[in-house]
């Protein structure tokens, strides 16, 4: 046996998996493009932090009557309700009986697990998910793991890092995770983080 076709075996292994990785790539940008209308009513809605506007957003979607409790995972330690509550004019003492801040969540697999605690505390069955548009896809894909059965409702947010030079390099490394968390690997990297 030559080492001629075990070469060329090789080259087309690669030549298929960049072609595979680049039809994937594209498929993700054109998925992070598209927007979302929340339903008329949802049992809750969750806000993962990590971006400008999805809690904004999360809470206009409460106050409009879209759902009857928020969830905004992955809060800092020191942050508080009512610095959320005046960027949208809303009153905290209002807000405070149906809105959580959940501050245990680091990671988007931490996000799912904090969800999944909070939907059983509260039997919700339908949620809205608002996050950057470009996290969605990861974030429906952990919740999707960590929620069976319940109906999950997306509403992208698109921040301003989409108008940015930087923007190839952000969606790149987030179509990476994704793909990481698709091969099952976002609780590996959950436990290495608490490390």
């Amino acid at each position: 046996m030559t080492i001629r076709p075990v070469l060329r075996g090789l080259a087309s292994l690669v030549v298929a998996g960049l072609t595979a990785g680049a039809i994937g790539f594209g498929w993700f940008v054109l998925a992070v493009q598209r927007t979302g209308e929340p339903p008329a009513h949802a049992d809750g809605i969750v806000a993962l932090t990590g971006g400008a506007d999805r809690i904004e957003t999360a809470l206009r979607l409460l106050e409009s009557g879209h759902a009857d409790l928020l969830l905004v995972s992955g809060v800092a330690q020191k942050a508080a309700l009512s610095a959320f509550a005046h960027r949208v004019d809303l009153d905290p003492a209002a807000l405070a009986p149906v809105v959580t801040l959940g501050r245990s969540a680091t990671s988007t697999f931490g996000n799912a697990k904090e969800t999944a605690s909070w939907v059983q505390e509260h039997a919700i069955h339908s949620l809205i998910v608002v996050t950057g548009n470009y996290h969605m896809p990861r974030a429906l894909l952990e919740l999707g793991r960590a929620l069976p059965g319940v109906t999950l409702y997306p509403v992208p947010v698109q921040p301003l890092a989409m108008n940015e030079k930087g923007m190839p390099r952000l969606l790149m490394g987030e179509y990476l995770r994704l793909i990481a968390a698709s091969c099952g690997l976002s609780r590996l990297m959950h436990w290495h983080l608490l490390l």
